[in-house]
């Protein structure tokens, strides 16, 4: 029987602690959850509380995982910072274990889409609902979940500009094109059920409102991406990667760029300046020459 510390439902007094350190350190909600559901799953390993076990079976938790589980970086880093937080703010336990622990590093270049192709993508995008909010996805340059809780109010028609709830409780402003204004003002008109951008088609019938779900927004665009025959395998996120190249391409300058998609460093931002076109062109004459040696 799993020890009801972390199982979902109940409370004791040191899942209430540890949510309200998380709550006070000024975590996101969607942060919050993820670390509960990495504690819960430390429980369930050993049916044990988290606050009994010993430094050691932490270390060979995480070698379950890495090694036999084999579970992916993102998921690692999520129950490694899960773990530090718990350990270290609501039991003060700084183990040294805890500093050794660290996923290895991966370096994956994101899937690039043409213009033509995310063109091509759009408009296999069933519904105006839906391809409206991929559109404003790859126009903006915005998160799935930016994008999805999007509120009518964040709309500035006069000034062209569309206010995002960032990553991190970081708001930014970023352009908003005429015309996709136009198009979420001839939206709007069809539904006029707020405070939600994008609400989902049943709320509009029967309120209250809600934003569209991720789980729905992946299903539909898989359903595009299938629909319109693409070699590459893109993903949501794909259309605020090709945002950036495709600016870059046009000669936007890349501070303005990365100011936009909201990255705290240059570093994040200039990962994209040797995906355009222009700067793959470059090599082609020198490479040409190269193989004429052949």
């Amino acid at each position: 029987m799993l020890n009801p510390l972390f199982r979902k439902g109940t409370m004791t007094e040191l899942r209430k602690r540890f949510i309200e350190d998380l709550q006070l350190h000024g975590l996101a909600p969607t942060t919050q959850y993820v670390y509960l559901c990495a504690m819960r799953m430390l429980a369930k390993h050993y049916d044990q509380s988290p606050a009994e076990l010993t430094e050691e079976q932490i270390r060979q938790y995480f070698i379950h995982l890495t090694q036999v589980r084999k579970v992916s970086r993102s998921h690692a880093t999520v129950a490694i910072c899960a773990l530090k937080f718990f350990y270290e703010y609501t039991l003060h336990r700084p183990w040294p274990v805890l500093r050794l622990l660290r996923p290895a590093r991966e370096k994956k270049l994101p899937v690039i889409l043409s213009r033509a192709e995310v063109s091509r993508l759009l408009h296999r995008v069933p519904g105006e609902l839906y391809r409206l909010y991929f559109t404003t996805v790859y126009a903006c340059g915005l998160r799935l979940r930016e994008a999805a809780r999007l509120q009518v109010s964040d709309v500035d028609g006069q000034r062209g500009l569309l206010h995002v709830r960032g990553k991190g409780h970081k708001d930014r402003y970023v352009p908003l094109p005429l015309s996709l204004l136009a198009q979420l003002r001839d939206f709007w008109k069809t539904h006029r059920t707020g405070p939600w951008l994008f609400p989902t088609p049943e709320s509009v019938e029967h309120p209250p409102a809600r934003p569209l779900s991720q789980t729905r927004i992946q299903h539909v665009f898989d359903q595009a991406r299938e629909g319109c025959g693409l070699s590459k395998h893109p993903t949501v996120h794909t259309l605020r990667h090709c945002y950036a190249t495709h600016l870059l391409e046009l000669g936007v300058n890349l501070r303005l760029i990365q100011a936009n998609l909201g990255h705290a460093s240059p570093k994040t931002t200039s990962l994209y300046t040797h995906l355009t076109e222009p700067a793959q062109a470059t090599l082609r004459g020198p490479l040409q020459q190269l193989m004429s040696t052949l």
